[in-house]
């Protein structure tokens, strides 16, 4: 991940009449030379710790959404190539190095649905054009795939499976990349409780040491 910087949050000073103001927690403007060194400080203090914190939990964010788009795309990919699947009933499931010594487990309590931005209809539009261009020379399977992809179910969602069984798909062509460019910005993950954990360990007769990404665990 890149580097976390510095983000520059308001000084929560207020210039009323040439004067300097910091508002109360009721709302109220208290002139600054009244207020507590200490308290000033401490105001100081907070602002320049959530500079940070604020850029962190976003970057966090990101990185948990790659994550979980990657999971989910070799998910598709082993169901697809290989007919084969991750985890149990549940949704819960483990990847593993080869040398046994990292892990990434995923522990499911959600429904296998998200929901989308305005960019899956542009996404849908392109490929129906690409359909329809391609005609007999687009080969069936592919063109059940979209079709499925699309289908929503009663509440207007979009199964993520088949969704990432659709980003799967290696087609050379502009138009196509451009409409999986445009799903993957479509995509919103809400209501999610998917925990994603990481593990490393120094041998495979070692226990296994959590990374972590916690703030209170760290």
């Amino acid at each position: 991940m890149e580097a976390v910087i510095l983000e520059e949050l308001p000084t929560g000073i207020t210039v009323v009449n040439g004067k300097d103001y910091m508002a109360d927690a009721r709302g109220a403007l208290v002139p600054v030379e009244t207020i507590a060194p200490a308290d000033k400080l401490e105001d100081e203090l907070v602002r320049k710790v959530m500079g940070f914190a604020m850029p962190l939990s976003s970057q966090i964010a990101r990185f948990r959404g790659h994550t979980m788009t990657d999971l989910g795309e070799f998910d598709a990919l082993l169901e697809q190539e290989y007919k084969s699947t991750k985890g149990g009933k549940k949704g819960n499931r483990t990847y593993q190095t080869f040398d046994g010594l990292m892990k990434v487990q995923v522990q499911v309590q959600v429904s296998d649905f998200v929901t989308f931005g305005p960019q899956l209809q542009i996404a849908k539009k392109i490929l129906d054009e690409r359909l329809t261009e391609w005609s007999a020379d687009s080969r069936p399977e592919i063109r059940a795939i979209i079709t499925k992809a699309f289908n929503t179910d009663k509440e207007g969602q979009v199964s993520r499976s088949d969704i990432y069984a659709l980003l799967r798909l290696q087609i050379e062509d502009d138009r196509w990349n451009e409409a999986m460019r445009a799903i993957r910005d479509a995509m919103r993950i809400v209501g999610s409780k998917e925990y994603v954990r990481f593990y490393q360990r120094a041998s495979v007769t070692d226990g296994w040491e959590a990374v972590t990404i916690d703030l209170a665990r760290t």
